[in-house]
């Protein structure tokens, strides 16, 4: 596949490659760890064993890199597991980096708890702001990590600003494309280094698998990423990279449906009388949201808000809805909802990263927009 084919149709076929032997339509599983080699040294299409390569994982990777218009992807157990690949890759003691203020929590809890211990310093900036980003930057500063849209609170960052910033202080910007996914905004085009993902979110889709992924078009910077990560070993399995291959060839319809009910969704909570605050990117008064038209091709399928009466009034709309599950994670077919004070977001409580009290956030799914609104103004009361 050329980067000349549409989105919808590299989503479908790259990587795809029909099986020699049979014709099959469907990359095989290759359940196997170790690879037959002709004579010593004489590797059989470059496999010997499955941490450094599986022809399944291949297929997901190579689908990877054409989605996010890069020149090699890497797919990996979690999210999390490509996120420490990177910065063990990219970063050493006495290294700085700049990570937004509205962050995931496993991200900063990596960093708090994790990465600073090997002597790695990191700040904590408004990324909406440019100048608040470039006022963290150091001498030292060696990655600018930037979440758009940001979880939970829907910020958004202009990459090309940040980017710039990064290319002055000679440091690499990282995004996390997660809650956007590829189908709505391609970070590598916009003058990042390096894109993250939790591929156990839009890009599987399902609610079925966990698994992450690392996207770069320079290609000594790949190698160094995928050097990290045959050395560290936390790959995706055959089973799990092939339910993300499945799951990315109904990304871009999945995601117009994502987009449509989530503008619904925060269409209505806007005007709903126990709701003080909606954030989504896609409302006109959101103050990212010229940005975010710049640079996404929709808005995605995340909202949050705030609701009167505080943190027991967040969690009681969370116990209340019925269509909504109640659960952690996002970006599955069917919609999510819960307190990510009490939940996704725990661990960033008492730091610079604490989220409101009395916010929830929302995963909306792909269900009848109808229904969804119907639970919703039921589960406010």
């Amino acid at each position: 596949m050329t980067d000349q084919h549409s989105f919808e149709t590299l989503a479908i076929h790259a990587g795809n490659t029909a099986d020699p032997l049979t014709g099959a339509v469907v990359p095989p599983i290759y359940q196997v760890s170790t690879y037959k080699q002709d004579g010593v040294g004489g590797l059989r299409g470059g496999y010997e064993y499955s941490r450094s390569a599986n022809p399944t994982r291949s297929a997901l990777e190579e689908n990877l890199a054409a989605l996010e218009g890069g020149r090699r992807g890497l797919a990996f157990a979690s999210g999390l597991a490509a996120e420490d690949c990177l910065l063990r890759a990219l970063l050493a003691p006495g290294d700085h980096v700049v990570i937004p203020n509205d962050a995931y929590g496993g991200t900063f809890r990596l960093f708090a708890k994790v990465v600073s211990r090997w002597g790695v310093e990191f700040s904590v900036a408004d990324t909406s702001d440019p100048a608040a980003v470039r006022a963290a930057v150091t001498p030292r500063t060696k990655v600018i990590w930037v979440e758009t849209p940001s979880n939970p609170l829907l910020g958004i960052t202009d990459i090309a600003a940040v980017a710039d910033i990064a290319r002055t202080a000679g440091a690499r910007l990282v995004v996390d494309n997660t809650f956007a996914s590829p189908y709505l905004q391609q970070p590598l085009a916009l003058g990042a280094d390096i894109v993250v993902h939790s591929t156990t979110k839009y890009m599987g889709g399902h609610s079925d698998v966990v698994g992450g992924a690392l996207i770069a078009n320079d290609p000594g910077l790949a190698e160094e990423l995928a050097y990290h990560q045959n050395a560290m070993g936390a790959i995706s399995g055959p089973f799990d990279a092939w339910l993300v291959l499945r799951g990315i060839k109904t990304l871009a319809v999945r995601m117009d449906r994502h987009s449509e009910n989530a503008t619904r969704v925060a269409d209505m909570l806007t005007s709903h009388p126990k709701v003080t605050q909606v954030l989504y990117p896609g409302l006109p008064e959101h103050p990212g949201h010229e940005t975010a038209a710049k640079q996404m091709k929709a808005f995605g399928g995340m909202v949050s808000f705030r609701i009167k009466g505080g943190e027991e009034a967040a969690v009681e709309v969370c116990n209340r809805a019925k269509l909504f599950t109640l659960g952690e994670s996002l970006g599955g077919v069917e919609s999510l909802i819960e307190h990510p004070g009490r939940m996704t977001h725990a661990s960033v409580a008492g730091s610079a990263l604490e989220v409101p009290a009395d916010l929830v956030r929302l995963s909306v799914g792909i269900e009848s927009g109808d229904d969804l609104l119907a639970d919703l103004k039921q589960a406010l009361g």
